[in-house]
């Protein structure tokens, strides 16, 4: 028997409940998605709301600015963008090289280890962001050292792990240990075994895991308050800088194309964790 959370004999003030309820939260959390989707079409030079006229004004300027060589380019915002795309490419490999034989470990072994390393992973998802970039900035000052990108990338690690760990960890309890076994069973060493069958399989996972990765590496602003030099900045923190004294209406196409960006990524997640998409 069919069974769904709106009944269907429901009485119609049940469901109009429903949907009125899930209209609402749908509309407080795309809200300001919606009024920064306005703003960056505003033809005005200010950022008044609701905007009198609209054009393409902010995103023209929003190009010219990332040109290399054009009358109105930012050397800063074209730095801090290609230092936000490193960062978030060395946070996805290393929490790839992290995340994927620790999953085939927790899954095999199961039990207590996998419980309480899963709980040991979920640790900077509890702790609030302003606590962990002050105790991160706390340890690379004591450390008298000149990390460099690495004063980003070893916090961005940090908060990325938990997420890819568990699409990791989903994937690989998908996974019949029989086809290692048969692997095994015809020559191949457990080594190659992992590779050729364990790895692909997984793929969906990893591909899922490095996404939401990116996601939160390149988009990270509190840690990164906390630990961006003048020589090391990302495209969150020059935007916030453009916004501190004067709202510039660029920045409001730089975000706008940001989310749609990241629900380009995000809808890409879902087809893969659906089983809907064939990997490469």
């Amino acid at each position: 028997m069919r069974v769904g959370i709106i009944p269907q004999q429901s009485g119609g003030s049940y469901k109009f409940t429903i949907y009125l309820l899930a209209s609402l939260g749908l509309l407080i959390a795309t809200l300001p998605v919606i009024i920064i989707a306005l703003m960056s079409f505003s033809a005005a030079e200010t950022t008044s709301f609701p905007p009198q006229a609209y054009s393409l004004r902010w995103y023209i300027k929003m190009f010219e600015l990332f040109q290399p060589n054009g009358e109105n380019s930012d050397a800063s915002l074209q730095i801090a963008l290609l230092t936000s795309l490193k960062v978030a490419a060395l946070v996805m490999l290393i929490a790839s090289v992290v995340c994927v034989p620790l999953a085939y470990v927790l899954v095999r072994s199961g039990g207590r280890l996998k419980n309480g390393m899963e709980l040991l992973f979920t640790l900077p998802l509890v702790f609030p962001l302003v606590i962990l970039g002050i105790a991160f900035l706390l340890i690379a000052e004591s450390l008298d050292l000149e990390l460099g990108i690495w004063r980003l990338v070893i916090p961005h690690v940090a908060l990325v792990l938990p997420f890819v760990l568990r699409n990791c960890v989903g994937a690989m309890s998908s996974i019949d240990i029989e086809l290692e076994q048969a692997a095994i069973s015809l020559g191949a060493s457990p080594l190659r075994a992992g590779v050729d069958i364990v790895v692909p399989l997984m793929k969906p996972g990893i591909i899922a895991g490095l996404v939401f990765a990116l996601i939160i590496s390149f988009n990270e602003f509190t840690i990164t308050y906390f630990m961006y030099t003048v020589d090391v900045t990302t495209l969150p923190i020059w935007m916030y800088s453009r916004t501190v004294s004067s709202l510039d209406p660029s920045t409001l196409a730089i975000s706008f194309v940001i989310v749609l960006i990241d629900l380009a990524l995000i809808l890409l997640i879902d087809k893969l964790l659906a089983g809907r998409n064939s990997l490469l």
